[in-house]
């Protein structure tokens, strides 16, 4: 990011919030099973529970209450971070390598024929427009449902393999547009190799975008996560799961408030602060600005 980019980005209050929530959830995911003093998959049926048997609420012994089976629920919030980023972030990765891939060739070679008449860009955005075609959500809960053990490897590469598409799309806009660019034709003029081009005049033009979305991408994939895990088709318990966490707690939203409270302002935030991140981004990569 260029210095004025980078004070653009940092003037802007939506995107100082955000990077102070994205910084915060990071440190949490970090340093929060350190700081607990209990095992998030250890009952505690002495300290964790009333008198009369329910789950005990905030204290000092334990921050965050514990659950209905009288776990901690800071642990357990802690580590549910820790694994909701790690896939986020892997998710992410995949994504954007995939869908920049395919954006970037469909665009570069639009109006080109390959190998028997084929047109790569026809190919790859009829890909692009019947897996558009079909809710993200829904698809992924359908890989995730047909899959006969889901673990945190097969979630992230789920995520990772069907959310490459609206990538892809922004892509290929943007290489269009960069292709025609005056040092680009010259380049392509002076026989310059088509992956020097790409690599060295296409790619940092198309990497602002990318970015954007990527960051976007992230919450989109903490949230993904936390779908399936709420409706039974993410990773199963008794690893810790904000999603998990939130199914757990709707039946005692009444009784133990905090059970519900914890895992739901999570997702929340950290949603909040990748998105304000992102539009941040946006809006200091903007070439109008």
């Amino acid at each position: 990011m260029d210095p004025r980019a980078r004070a653009r980005f940092l003037r802007n209050r939506g995107a100082a919030v955000g990077l102070a929530l994205v910084a915060l959830l990071i440190v949490f995911a970090l340093l929060g099973p350190f700081l607990s003093h209990h095992d998030p998959y250890v009952s505690d049926f002495v300290r964790g529970a009333t008198p009369d048997g329910t789950p005990v609420g905030p204290s000092g012994e334990f921050w965050l209450g514990t659950d209905r089976l009288f776990r901690d629920q800071f642990a357990r919030l802690a580590y549910g971070a820790r694994l909701s980023l790690v896939i986020a972030f892997a998710a992410t990765v995949i994504s954007s390598v995939i869908g920049a891939g395919a954006g970037i060739a469909a665009g570069w070679y639009e109006g080109t024929r390959g190998l028997r008449g084929l047109n790569a860009d026809v190919a790859i955005m009829r890909l692009v427009d019947v897996g558009l075609s079909f809710p993200f959500l829904l698809l992924v809960m359908a890989i995730g449902a047909a899959l006969d053990r889901t673990t945190a490897v097969t979630i992230l590469a789920v995520l990772g393999l069907t959310s490459w598409l609206g990538t892809a799309r922004i892509l290929r806009a943007k290489t269009l547009q960069v292709r025609s660019l005056d040092y680009v034709v010259a380049a392509r003029a002076l026989g310059q190799p088509t992956w020097r081009v790409l690599f060295r005049h296409v790619l940092p033009n198309v990497s602002g975008p990318l970015i954007v979305i990527g960051t976007a991408q992230v919450a989109q994939m903490i949230v993904a996560e936390s779908v399936l895990s709420y409706l039974g088709v993410g990773i199963a318990p008794p690893v810790a799961t904000w999603g998990h966490m939130l199914y757990e707690g709707q039946d005692n939203y009444l009784a133990a408030p905090w059970m519900l409270a914890a895992p739901a302002l999570a997702i929340l935030f950290s949603v909040l602060g990748f998105n304000l991140v992102g539009e941040g981004l946006r809006d200091a990569l903007d070439p109008k600005d």
